[in-house]
């Protein structure tokens, strides 16, 4: 049965390694979102290095996930010091589970608070892509196909919770909280 794989990205206002109040707040943020989305029905896997290196992106060993990866218009740093960036992947049994996921409880508040944290660009923030069952979607995966709903739309290959596709590539109904979908 085909799973859902889910590719966030955001670029930070200041580097992962930045001291500050607001960088640990969402660093703790993050570790409580983290924990609680980890118990969250239809939550399969989320992507994580095998040593833990918080904020050691690029060299990290990620598995079966791949090496790590970013958008192509992603231009500030890449060492532990000057990465400032936020991205995830993550792998749901539907497309419910993964909206609800990402629609409630603590990551809904941290969404209220994304602004402090994040610059605002004109580029998608997340994708949506089906996967096989026994597959684990990569880094790449995901890159690949955020850069291609940013220069082609949503499609069977690459779509958003507003316009979804169901896995044989039809066309569903926006996936909103109270929906079925």
């Amino acid at each position: 049965m085909p799973r859902i794989a889910l590719y966030t990205f955001g670029v930070l206002k200041s580097p992962l390694a930045d001291a500050t109040p607001l960088t640990r707040a969402f660093y703790e943020t993050g570790a409580a979102v983290y924990r609680e989305i980890g118990r969250h029905p239809g939550y399969l896997a989320h992507a994580e290095p095998a040593g833990g290196e918080q904020g050691e992106l690029f060299g990290a060993d990620w598995g079966a996930w791949g090496d790590f990866a970013v958008p192509a218009w992603y231009g500030k740093g890449r060492t532990a010091e000057t990465t400032a960036l936020a991205a995830t992947l993550s792998l749901w049994t539907g497309l419910r589970p993964a909206f609800d996921a990402v629609y409630t409880g603590l990551h809904r508040q941290a969404l209220g608070r994304r602004h402090e944290w994040f610059e605002r660009s004109g580029h998608p923030n997340h994708v949506l892509w089906w996967v096989a069952d026994g597959v684990t979607p990569t880094w790449r995966d995901g890159v690949s196909g955020l850069e291609h709903l940013r220069d082609h739309g949503p499609s069977p290959r690459a779509f958003t919770f507003a316009r979804a596709f169901a896995p044989d590539g039809t066309p569903v109904a926006a996936v909103r909280s109270g929906s079925g979908a």
